[in-house]
């Protein structure tokens, strides 16, 4: 019995968290609109300051707390790649705003479809097919682009959320060829509980908490490979993982 207490209080809660996320949106999707007329990298740095007073609202009326440690890593730092570990859908929404500094994200081509959010986001978001091979050579140069204009590049290197057991699902090389071509670094980011409180599974399932964005000690793509690079931030980010998350 209380399984089945905890279920349905957690679909409740899933209820209530989609329909703040949505009525929060059409409050704040007009304030998007500037983003038609600003060029870039005012544009990215409208998006994110906009993106950041809604989510502040969103986590707050969801029940959510939120923290961030390590933001010095950005000081005194150029244009950097930023990676992050992907368990949730409710990853992506928080992980653009509350970093230190304006970035966009490499987004999947379905996401601009989804209604009204998917208009947001490509204005913060460099957009990739990944089943055309023209749409990620494209997306590669414009990765390139975004930070040649002193913007954040952030990658999840999953690709997909993580629904194994497992701290990380292998990373692709796609991050980690983008910063051995530019030598930018790698900076670490480990989302914390995000797989406890939106689960994949059940679906529709939220559990009010706290979420934590771990910032981690830059990594240099200086005298690395692809693979060597992309070994080095797995390694780094899963150990970190299993150390502090606290389920």
């Amino acid at each position: 019995m209380t399984d089945k207490i905890k279920l349905y209080t957690g679909r409740i809660m899933a209820f209530w968290t989609l329909f703040v996320f949505a009525s929060t949106m059409l409050l704040f999707i007009w304030f998007y609109l500037a983003c038609f007329l600003l060029p870039e990298p005012n544009k990215t740095k409208w998006h994110r300051s906009v993106s950041r007073i809604w989510m502040r609202i969103f986590l707050t009326l969801s029940g959510l707390r939120f923290t961030v440690t390590g933001k010095h890593h950005f000081k005194n730092i150029g244009p950097a790649i930023v990676i992050c570990n992907h368990n949730s859908l409710i990853d992506v929404p928080i992980s653009t705003p509350f970093l230190p500094r304006a970035n966009k994200t490499i987004a999947k081509k379905s996401f601009i479809y989804v209604p009204l959010f998917g208009w947001i986001y490509q204005f913060g978001s460099v957009i990739v097919d990944r089943k055309n091979d023209q749409s990620r050579k494209t997306s590669f140069e414009n990765m390139k682009r975004v930070l040649d204009s002193g913007l954040d590049m952030l990658i999840y290197p999953e690709g997909t959320r993580n629904k194994t057991s497992e701290p990380l699902k292998s990373f692709y090389d796609g991050a980690f060829k983008l910063a051995v071509d530019t030598q930018k670094p790698i900076i670490p980011v480990v989302l914390l509980n995000t797989k406890n409180i939106l689960p994949a599974y059940p679906i529709m399932y939220f559990k009010p908490g706290r979420i934590q964005m771990d910032i981690l000690t830059p990594i240099s793509s200086q005298g690395h490979t692809v693979q060597s690079l992309k070994q080095l931030a797995f390694d780094t980010m899963a150990a970190h993982y299993k150390l502090h998350n606290p389920a």
